[in-house]
């Protein structure tokens, strides 16, 4: 990301790399005297977009997410954090650049890809899920039991039954069924609300 960003800047003047490191505490290392951090949402050291924001931000640094959005969990979880914006990589050139001054003065970026990510993803809004109903999504989704997740959320287990049931109609009515377990996880990996399983590395 650093090399791709420092060709983008290369030919402003009113804009200075002054850092780059594959982790947030490598940065860190490094300065602490920065208007702006350029967030990627994958390093190498696994750590979350919250984590990182947040320690950033106790050194008040603010922070822009330059990415390639192919992860809709890291998404909406860096839009959660509390970052000046989210940029996709596919931005042209001269709007990075835009956006980049704009954030460094510390004035929010409002791109699209921002905004879906703080509403949440459109498909989700059409099959209408409440909070309360999302956790219990993603705890059962990701392998807990219904008396489990009843536990986890200070529900009654039969309580958990019926959302889940709840859930299942209204995927269905969506077109996007999910009668079994399996199908509640891939559900909740589309719409963003689990993270993507890690890809082995080769």
């Amino acid at each position: 990301m650093a090399i791709g960003l420092a060709t983008v800047l290369a030919d402003d003047n009113s804009l200075e790399l002054v850092a780059a490191a594959d982790t947030v505490s490598g940065l860190l290392a490094q300065t602490t005297d920065l208007d702006l951090a350029i967030l990627d949402l994958r390093l190498g050291d696994g750590s979350t977009p919250r984590s990182n924001v947040d320690a950033l931000a106790e050194h008040g640094i603010e922070t822009l997410v330059y990415t390639c959005g192919e992860d809709p969990y890291l998404v909406r979880a860096a839009a959660k954090a509390g970052v000046l914006g989210i940029l996709l990589k596919s931005t042209p050139a001269a709007d990075t650049l835009d956006a980049i001054r704009q954030a460094a003065q510390g004035t929010p970026v409002p791109t699209q890809d921002w905004a879906a990510a703080i509403d949440g993803d459109p498909a989700l809004r059409e099959v209408g899920l409440t909070p309360r109903q999302l956790d219990v999504l993603a705890l059962y989704a990701n392998g807990e039991k219904a008396s489990t997740v009843a536990r986890m959320t200070g529900l009654a287990e039969q309580t958990v039954i019926d959302y889940l049931a709840r859930i299942r109609k209204r995927y269905a009515e969506a077109g996007r069924p999910a009668p079994t377990k399996t199908d509640l996880y891939k559900r909740a990996l589309e719409d963003g609300w689990l993270p993507r399983p890690e890809q082995p590395r080769r």
